[in-house]
């Protein structure tokens, strides 16, 4: 059961779970994020976050993020994808072209993105424009997955709507694994799937403090130069 419109303050749920209360205690010894101890190259500083949330125990995909895409109009649109390389062009995923972000970002170029790493109160905030990987680079990562990603990526017109429901999916990929049943033949990377770079003018991170009096420092690139500003939590 919700709680009533309009009633701020009142939680009427008879399970007694009110958002409001929920609040973390950023309090990890000796944690933050000072200027002098920021790489001045924010790919460099993102390296540094990265390897410690992938070795982290309490975190399973430190490489996913979420993905914010807009229509020309502005209208906007989010979902989670796995950022799957990055270098100094930026960070790379890869995805369905015909999909709805893919389809947003044929029109409109610009996206962000957001990785939220909890158990380290950490969070990395990307802003950029977007561009395809080579033909040759998605080729290459396309054949690197698992061979029953590969068909899935096959089966799946993502983002249509699936008028017979699951079944409509099952029946492609069991029709799709009869056809590659021989593992030595080669599944073909469809057209309408590879990568994409966004490649950032803006990253800023994020680390968690007490009493909310986070820390935040932001790179903004002019030309091949960034600079680096602290941002009022």
């Amino acid at each position: 059961m919700l709680p009533q419109r309009g009633r701020q303050g009142a939680n009427d749920r008879p399970d007694g779970l009110d958002p409001a209360n929920m609040r973390g205690d950023y309090s990890l010894p000796g944690a933050g994020l000072s200027e002098s101890e920021a790489h001045p190259d924010p790919m460099q500083q993102f390296d540094r976050w990265f390897k410690e949330a992938a070795d982290s125990e309490q975190i399973t995909e430190a490489n996913a993020v979420c993905l914010a895409t807009a229509t020309p109009e502005g209208r906007p649109s989010n979902r989670m994808v796995l950022m799957k390389g990055y270098d100094q062009r930026g960070f790379m995923f890869y995805t369905n072209y015909s999909s709805r972000k893919g389809q947003e970002l044929q029109q409109n170029s610009n996206a962000s993105l957001c990785f939220w790493w909890e158990p380290l109160h950490r969070s990395v905030r990307v802003e950029g424009e977007v561009q395809k990987l080579s033909a040759a680079e998605s080729d290459s990562y396309f054949h690197s997955r698992p061979r029953g990603s590969q068909i899935g990526a096959v089966v799946s017109h993502q983002s249509s709507v699936l008028a017979h429901g699951r079944e409509e999916l099952e029946q492609r990929e069991r029709e799709l694994q009869q056809e590659f049943a021989d593992e030595k033949v080669e599944i073909p990377r469809p057209d309408n799937w590879g990568g994409y770079v966004v490649i950032p003018s803006i990253i800023e991170f994020w680390h968690g403090k007490q009493s909310r009096l986070h820390d935040r420092l932001q790179y903004t690139r002019t030309g091949c130069q960034w600079n680096m500003e602290r941002l009022s939590p």
